[in-house]
């Protein structure tokens, strides 16, 4: 009578168990890494020049590398205000639809400074005066 008392609860035990498994769904492949495959950021890369040719949808610029002129084309997403040509620009821009598309244009800062990079100069005081 042991005997079959013990079986019949093991086998309940087994059941049981199997039940609760069935319960929780086979595990799911990382949400974020096949979001991460399929959703990559388009890189983001500059250009600095003078602008030879702008209107409300486009810009060109000439900029020099290592000695040779290169003249680079982008698509506006808004019209550039206060630029014109022969003015030193800086374009951030990506490669959205096979074209180049300037996300922003912008004049660079007037002078680089006088190089002191942050270091602070401090001026001596003259020694006072003996009478």
């Amino acid at each position: 009578m042991k005997k079959i008392l013990v079986c019949i609860s093991s086998v309940l035990y087994f059941v049981a168990a199997l039940a609760f498994a069935a319960d929780r769904p086979a595990a799911e492949p990382n949400q974020r890494a096949i979001l991460k495959a399929t959703m990559q950021k388009a890189a983001k890369m500059n250009a600095s020049g003078k602008v030879v040719e702008i209107s409300d949808t486009s810009i060109k610029i000439e900029r020099r590398i290592k000695g040779n002129t290169e003249v680079m084309e982008f698509a506006l997403e808004s019209p550039a205000r206060d630029i014109v040509v022969n003015d030193s620009v800086k374009i951030d821009y990506i490669m959205k639809d096979g074209r180049l598309t300037a996300s922003r244009v912008s004049k660079p800062k007037a002078g680089k400074g006088s190089g002191n990079h942050g270091t602070k100069q401090i001026k001596e005081k003259p020694a006072p005066a003996v009478k």
